[in-house]
């Protein structure tokens, strides 16, 4: 028995939902398909598979044989493709996972770049926003984290970010600038806060000295889960907003937006590239989470240097 080959195979069937649909993408006939998860079966002395007329589903030796054998052959595969090509040049597909947010301002910035240092790599992208993000199905999920955050997580930093408060110079001048936290109870603010947490207080924190923290009541006029929203309207005159230094730092050189009330700041948050395993890493995984590390360190330090001490 070529194991290998019964290892893929098995992979594929649970993969296309059936013996038939593996054998049409394998280009094998059904009965080869058949015989060589019989033979697998045969080999490990269980059964992997529960077999009907209508469709096939894991045992529960399958269930924690199917995801061991996944890395395996991924590893297996990854090595292959580096000592068979001289120029050890990476491929295949790398799935990502980002929020709307981190997709737009720090992911898809990225992309070109990479793509010309690694064009054999392929990148398939999803962007949705998940409660509990399914980080063991992709590649590499990017989290954006508060100071509250405990997760139980394999993943690697990425950069750290404070959340400042803005506002455009055209309500400044319509309202004119706090110059205290209390102030903030007599301002139109734009706040993203989840469903239910909307009456609050607004806790802000001085970033030179976290012991000093401040919770002042406030009545805002627009709430979104969407930062995008938050600053075109803040850029509109609405009002007060908080929003990370990197993507307040080009408005804030041009003059678009100013802060207010440095020091102080709403939160820090914390950009993870989470990983479904340790283990069994495909080096093109790698080498994108390096780049990524690289090059959001950079642009958040040139994003500083723009703001030119307005940060």
């Amino acid at each position: 028995m070529d194991r290998l080959s019964s290892m893929r195979v098995f992979l594929r069937v649970i993969d296309e939902g059936g013996f038939a649909a593996a054998a049409r993408a394998l280009d094998m006939s059904p009965a080869v398909v058949t015989r060589l998860v019989a033979d697998l079966e045969d080999h490990l002395g269980t059964r992997l598979l529960h077999r009907t007329t209508r469709k096939q589903s894991l045992t529960e030796a399958g269930e924690a044989y199917v995801e061991r054998v996944r890395m395996i052959l991924m590893d297996l595969d990854e090595a292959d493709a580096m000592v068979s090509s001289q120029t050890h040049e990476l491929s295949g597909v790398l799935r990502i996972l980002a929020p709307p947010v981190l997709a737009t301002h720090i992911l898809a910035p990225l992309l070109a770049g990479f793509r010309k240092a690694y064009p054999s790599i392929l990148i398939d992208i999803d962007v949705a926003s998940h409660r509990e993000p399914p980080i063991e199905d992709y590649d590499i999920t990017l989290l954006g984290v508060d100071m509250s955050f405990d997760g139980n997580v394999v993943a690697r930093k990425v950069s750290s970010t404070e959340a400042i408060l803005v506002a455009s110079p055209a309500y400044l001048a319509r309202r004119g600038a706090p110059t205290s936290i209390e102030d903030l109870s007599n301002h139109d603010c734009l706040r993203m806060t989840p469903t239910g947490l909307r009456n609050r207080p607004w806790r802000l924190f001085r970033s030179d000295d976290e012991t000093q923290v401040a919770e002042v009541d406030v009545k805002p006029v627009l709430w979104a889960n969407h930062t995008d929203t938050l600053m075109r309207a803040a850029l509109d005159g609405m009002g007060i907003t908080p929003t990370t230094v990197e993507l307040a730092a080009p408005y804030l050189s041009t003059g678009a937006l100013v802060r207010v009330l440095s020091p102080w700041i709403s939160n820090r948050f914390t950009l993870y590239a989470a990983l479904p395993s340790r283990k069994f890493l495909p080096q093109r995984t790698r080498v994108f989470v390096d780049y990524l590390i690289e090059q959001t360190r950079l642009n958040i330090a040139n994003a500083l240097s723009a703001c030119e001490g307005g940060c």
